[in-house]
C-alpha cells in the first residue's frame, strides 16, 4: 500500500573552489523549478483533495495525486493524526483514499467527519495537501413555514421558507400538491427559498408548499392559503417596498440574488445602483421577476452595497432599500517559494505571497511539522518570508508555505540543498564576554578543535538580547586575534554574542552563544524627602556623569549634571584635613571612593565644602568666594536657587577672579586642561580684604557633601565660552547604591530607607 523509506539523502562532495565564488555560480547551475508548479520539482501535488458531503453508509473517495522522485510513500491525517490500516478505508494505488461506508457517531463508533490531509513523503523530504472538511450530508426541519396570504387582484404575494442542509438543498414550490409551472412569468422562484407572484390573478387562489431536497433527505413544509380579492379600487398608491435586499456572503463564483418587491399604484419601477457610485455593469447580471438582480459568478469585486429604489413613474418620487454582499475569496499564491541550495553556514531564504479575501494567514511547515520563528528561523513580512541564518545539515528539508482564510487554503512547497563541504574547522571554543565599559565588551574564545589550517578569519555576531534575530549584525576578526572589543554599544543594555570561523570553503558551525550586559546608567530612586545620597565604590580613575532629575505626577522636572572624579582622592586625603564645616559627618560618612550629594534646606549652615583639584597641589582646595557673595541672591534665569557648586575630578569650588586680578587659584589652569567647558563657578558670599595684586588664597579642605541645590540647567552658549557646564545631560550613575545621608547628617541604609516618591518640584 506504501513505499518504504529509503535512507538518508547522500550529502555532496566538498567543492574545489571557494564557496563565495560558489554561491556567486550556483543559481546558474541548479536547474529551473518546474514550470506550472512554480514549487519543488523533487515532491508535489498534482491533485489535491477538496471540501465534499458524504452520505451516510455510502462510499467517498478523497483524490490525491503526488509527482516527485521515487520511491514515494503517501499517507493520510485525519484532524492532524495519521490514519491507521483497517478495513474501514484502502488506500488507492494513485494515492487516493477510499473510505467504503461513511459513519457518523453512534453508540461509541467514531464518525468520519474532519479535515482531511493527505501526505507524501521521499528522500528529499515530506509535504503536506491543503485540508479537505468532510461533512456528512444533513437536512434540518424548516425553521421558516410559508404563511398564508391575502392579495387584490393585480397585486404581488410573496411566500417564503427557510431550511438548512448540506449540501445546499433544491427549493421548489408546489400548489395544490401539484408543482408550480415555472414558465408562467408571473411566477418567480429564487434560489433561497422565496416565491414570488405578480399580477395576481382569482385563479391563484390555492394551497402553497415548500418542497426541499438534497443527497440526505426530502422535507415538505406546512401548506399556506393564498387568497386573491377582488380588483383594487384603482386609487393612487405611494411606492412601497415590501422586501428589500439581504446582507450576504458568499464565496467567490457563487451566485447572487439580491431581492425587491414594491408595489404602488401606479406600479413603480425598481431600479438598482451602488452605494459607492461604482457601475454594476452588465456582464453576469440579469434581472429576474419584476427586480430581483441576480450576479451570477460573484467575484470580489462585486463586493459593495447594493441599493434598490423604487420610483413612481414621470415623477420623482422614490423608496430604497438597501443590502451588503460581501465576496470572500480563498486563499491563492502571487509568488511560491523556489527550490534553493546553499553552502553551509550561509543563510537561506524562502518568499511566498499570497492573496485572498479576506487577506490570508500564512504558515511555514517543515517537513509536514510547523515552524516557528526562534533560533536561526526568523519570519517576516507578516510571515510572507522565512529566512535560515547560518543552515547545517539538520535545515535540509522540504518547507511548505500554507495559506489559509475562512474561505479556503493552499500551499507550496520547496526544498532546501545543504551543501557540506567535508573538513570545515569545528565551532570557536568557550566564548566569554566581560564588560569593559558602559559602551564597549570584550569577547574572546578559543580556536576550534579541528581543521584550524585553513581559517581566515572569524565573524562575531552582535544583537541586543531582547532584539529579534533579524536585528543582528557582524564584525570580522583576523584569524590570530582570539579577542575582540566591541564598542558603541547602549549603557546598561544585555548583548547576546556568538562567533564562526571562516575558511575559502564555506563557515564552521555557530559557537555557543554568551551574554553580558554593559555597564552604566544604573538610576536610583530617592523619596521626595531625602536631602542627600552618597555613591559609594567608586573607581578614582574614571570621571563620572552625575544626573539629578525630580518629578511628579505630571511629569519629569529639567535634569542637572555634574562631571566628578575621584583621581588622585587617596593621596588628597593624605595631603588635607578634615573640612571644617561638618567635621564630624565628613570624618564618619564620607570616604576616598564616595561622593556625597546632598540638598542644602534652609540658610542656617552656609556650606564652604569644596572639591578637590586633580592637577598641581593635589589635595587641596580653593575657597574662593567672601560672604558678601554668598549672602548675595542667585540670578539664574531659569530657577530661584543657589547657583550650587561643581565637582569635576575633585576640583572644588573656585573663586571667580575680581577685576583687575592677574592671576587665579594655582590649580585653575589644570582644571581647565582637564574640562575646558568647566568654568568655575564661586559661591557667593564676602570678600576678604586682601591686596587685589595678590594672589586668591585658597582654603584647604576635605570634600563632604554638594548640596543639589547648586544644580543648575545647562546654557550652550555659556559652554561654549568656557562658562559652567550646568544643564541636563545624559547621566552615567554608579552601580552601587550607597546610604542615604539626610540633611541632619543621619545615615540610613538602602534597606531602611522609605519608597521611591516623586521628588517635590520645588526641591
Amino acid at each position: 500500500m506504501a513505499a518504504p523509506r529509503t535512507a538518508s539523502p547522500r550529502r555532496l562532495p566538498a567543492p574545489r573552489w571557494p564557496w563565495l565564488l560558489l554561491s556567486l555560480l550556483l543559481p546558474l547551475l541548479l536547474p529551473a523549478p518546474s514550470e506550472g508548479l512554480g514549487h519543488s520539482a523533487e515532491l508535489a501535488f498534482a491533485l489535491e483533495p477538496s471540501d465534499d458531503v458524504a452520505v451516510p453508509g455510502q462510499p467517498i473517495m478523497l483524490g490525491c495525486k503526488v509527482e516527485g522522485t521515487p520511491p514515494v510513500r503517501i499517507t493520510w491525517r485525519k484532524n492532524g493524526v495519521e490514519l491507521p490500516e483497517s478495513i474501514h478505508s484502502t488506500l488507492l494505488a494513485n494515492g487516493s483514499l477510499l473510505i467504503h461506508h461513511f459513519r457518523l457517531e453512534r453508540g461509541g463508533s467514531p464518525s468520519d467527519e474532519g479535515d482531511y490531509e493527505c501526505v507524501a513523503q521521499n528522500r528529499f523530504g515530506l509535504v503536506v495537501s491543503r485540508k479537505a472538511r468532510i461533512q456528512a450530508a444533513t437536512m434540518s426541519d424548516f425553521h421558516v413555514h410559508p404563511q398564508a396570504t391575502v392579495g387584490e387582484e393585480g397585486g404581488v404575494a410573496r411566500f417564503q421558507c427557510q431550511i438548512h442542509g448540506l449540501p445546499k438543498p433544491l427549493i421548489t414550490w408546489e400548489k395544490n400538491r401539484v408543482p408550480i409551472d415555472t414558465d408562467n412569468e408571473r411566477y418567480t422562484l429564487l434560489p433561497k427559498g422565496v416565491l414570488q407572484i405578480t399580477g395576481l390573478r382569482a385563479e391563484d387562489s390555492g394551497v402553497f408548499h415548500c418542497v426541499a431536497s438534497n443527497i440526505a433527505s426530502v422535507r415538505i413544509s406546512h401548506g399556506a392559503r393564498l387568497t386573491v380579492s377582488g380588483s383594487g379600487s384603482g386609487a393612487y398608491k405611494e411606492p412601497t417596498i415590501l422586501v428589500g435586499p439581504e446582507n450576504l456572503t458568499l464565496t467567490v463564483h457563487q451566485t447572487a440574488v439580491l431581492e425587491c418587491v414594491a408595489t404602488g399604484n401606479p406600479r413603480p419601477i425598481v431600479s438598482w445602483s451602488r452605494l459607492d457610485g461604482r457601475p454594476i455593469g452588465v456582464e453576469g447580471i440579469q434581472v429576474l421577476g419584476t427586480g430581483n438582480l441576480i450576479i451570477s459568478d460573484v467575484t470580489v469585486q462585486h463586493s459593495g452595497v447594493y441599493v434598490c429604489a423604487a420610483n413612481r413613474p414621470g415623477t420623482r418620487v422614490r423608496r430604497t432599500a438597501q443590502g451588503r454582499l460581501v465576496v470572500q475569496a480563498p486563499a491563492e499564491f502571487v509568488q511560491h517559494p523556489q527550490s534553493i541550495s546553499r553552502p553551509a553556514g550561509t543563510t537561506a531564504m524562502f518568499t511566498c505571497q499570497a492573496q485572498g479575501e479576506p487577506p490570508p494567514h500564512v504558515t511555514w511547515l517543515k517537513n509536514g511539522q510547523v515552524l516557528g520563528p526562534g533560533g536561526h528561523v526568523r519570519l517576516k513580512n507578516n510571515n510572507s518570508t522565512l529566512t535560515i541564518s547560518g543552515i547545517g545539515p539538520e535545515d535540509e528539508a522540504i518547507y511548505q508555505c500554507v495559506a489559509e482564510n475562512s474561505a479556503g487554503s493552499s500551499q507550496a512547497s520547496a526544498r532546501l540543498t545543504v551543501l557540506w563541504a567535508e573538513g570545515l574547522p569545528g565551532p570557536p571554543r568557550n566564548v566569554q564576554a566581560v564588560s569593559v565599559s558602559s559602551t564597549e565588551v570584550r569577547v574572546s574564545w578559543s580556536e576550534p578543535l579541528v581543521n584550524t589550517k585553513e581559517i581566515i578569519g572569524y565573524v562575531l555576531h552582535i544583537r541586543k538580547a531582547a532584539d529579534p534575530p533579524e536585528l543582528e549584525y557582524q564584525e570580522a576578526v583576523s584569524k590570530s586575534t582570539f579577542q575582540h572589543l566591541v564598542s558603541d554599544l547602549e549603557p546598561s543594555t544585555a548583548y547576546s554574542f556568538y562567533i564562526k570561523a571562516y575558511t575559502p570553503r564555506g563557515a564552521s558551525s555557530a559557537s555557543m552563544p554568551t551574554l553580558a550586559s554593559t555597564l552604566g546608567e544604573g538610576p536610583i530612586l530617592l523619596p521626595g524627602t531625602a536631602s542627600s545620597y552618597n555613591l559609594s565604590r567608586l573607581d578614582p580613575s574614571v570621571v563620572y556623569e552625575v544626573k539629578l532629575l525630580a518629578y511628579n505626577q505630571h511629569g519629569d522636572g529639567n535634569a542637572t549634571v555634574r562631571f566628578v572624579s575621584l583621581r588622585g582622592a587617596s593621596e588628597r586625603t593624605a595631603l588635607s584635613p578634615p573640612c571644617d564645616c561638618r567635621k564630624e559627618d565628613a570624618t564618619n560618612q564620607t570616604s576616598t571612593t564616595g561622593i556625597v550629594i546632598g540638598i542644602h534646606i534652609g540658610v542656617t549652615c552656609i556650606i564652604f565644602c569644596v572639591l578637590f583639584l586633580l592637577f598641581g597641589q593635589r589635595g587641596r582646595v580653593l575657597l574662593c568666594k567672601d560672604v558678601e557673595n554668598q549672602l548675595s541672591p542667585p540670578q539664574g534665569p531659569r530657577s530661584q536657587r543657589d547657583p550650587g557648586i561643581l565637582a569635576l575630578n575633585g576640583a572644588g569650588r573656585g573663586e571667580r577672579a575680581q577685576p583687575g586680578r592677574g592671576k587665579k587659584c594655582a590649580d585653575a589652569k589644570e582644571l581647565e586642561q582637564l574640562f575646558p567647558l568647566a568654568g568655575m563657578a564661586g559661591p557667593p558670599g564676602p570678600r576678604p580684604t586682601q591686596d587685589p595684586a595678590a594672589p586668591v588664597p585658597c582654603e584647604e579642605t576635605q570634600l563632604s557633601t554638594l548640596p543639589l541645590q547648586g544644580f543648575g540647567p545647562l546654557d550652550r552658549r555659556m559652554a561654549e565660552a568656557k562658562a559652567p557646564c550646568t544643564g541636563p545631560v545624559a547621566a552615567l550613575l554608579p552601580l552601587d547604591r550607597g546610604p542615604i545621608l539626610l540633611s541632619e547628617g543621619q545615615v540610613v541604609p538602602p534597606s531602611a530607607a522609605p519608597a521611591a516618591q516623586p521628588a517635590h518640584s520645588g526641591q
